[in-house]
């Protein structure tokens, strides 16, 4: 390789390593704003309160539902800072909540144009990874199974693929999964893949949610 060439190459990972930063930078900047609306909700209710109360309970379930369904925002935080203020009663409605919420990032994710996501992978200098997603956008749900199952390059990634409704679930219960996109995140990637049908991510999402509201909630009765 000439010079010219190493000075492209050279030029063309500072531009990738920049661009991640920047995107990296923006993920910190979401979880840390997810972070501080988590804190504000959370404070203590007295009974001068009581006539805000309906307010604020209605003011925390659209701010929870919002950063639930946004992509690496600490919506978990929120929700746990609504139970927190609202009592083990609430925990349903969080429960309810969170359901609306990954049912609309998903909902988005399935619609959302791939052409958007190529730009970004080409932005980001990951050639490779924007010729995967041409090369799946025309395919169906058991030809994108197929095809990436035989693209992945360990034997760990068709495993995920053939178990992919664990996954989600135990994914969704990461611990700081926000880091990995949190809730909305997922829910976004599982729409986009189309590999998982809306019915079956509803349940699969109901499932895998539930144990900790449900566990508050008993723990009230």
């Amino acid at each position: 390789m000439d010079n010219t060439g190493q000075d492209k190459e050279v030029s063309s990972k500072k531009k990738r390593h920049t661009r991640m930063a920047i995107v990296l930078a923006f993920i910190l900047l979401l979880n840390v704003a997810g972070t501080w609306l988590g804190h504000l909700i959370n404070f203590q209710l007295f009974p001068r309160h009581d006539s805000m109360l309906h307010t604020v309970l209605l003011i925390a379930v659209v701010i929870y539902i919002l950063l639930m369904a946004t992509p690496f925002m600490p919506g978990l935080e929120v929700g746990m800072a609504v139970m927190l203020l609202f009592g083990s009663k609430s925990a349903l409605l969080v429960y309810f909540c969170t359901i609306v919420a990954l049912s609309i990032s998903y909902t988005i994710g399935r619609f959302f144009p791939l052409n958007i996501v190529r730009r970004l992978l080409k932005w980001l200098y990951l050639e490779k990874a924007s010729e995967l997603v041409i090369e799946l956008e025309p395919l169906a749900q058991q030809e994108r199974l197929e095809y990436l199952s035989g693209k992945a390059p360990s034997r760990i990634a068709p495993f995920l693929l053939k178990h992919r409704f664990v996954t989600i679930a135990l994914l969704l219960n990461l611990p700081g999964n926000a880091l990995i996109g949190g809730g909305g995140g997922i829910g976004l990637v599982v729409g986009m893949s189309r590999l998982v049908p809306f019915h079956t991510y509803v349940l699969v999402m109901a499932i895998a949610v539930s144990p900790v509201p449900l566990c508050i909630y008993l723990q009230g009765l």
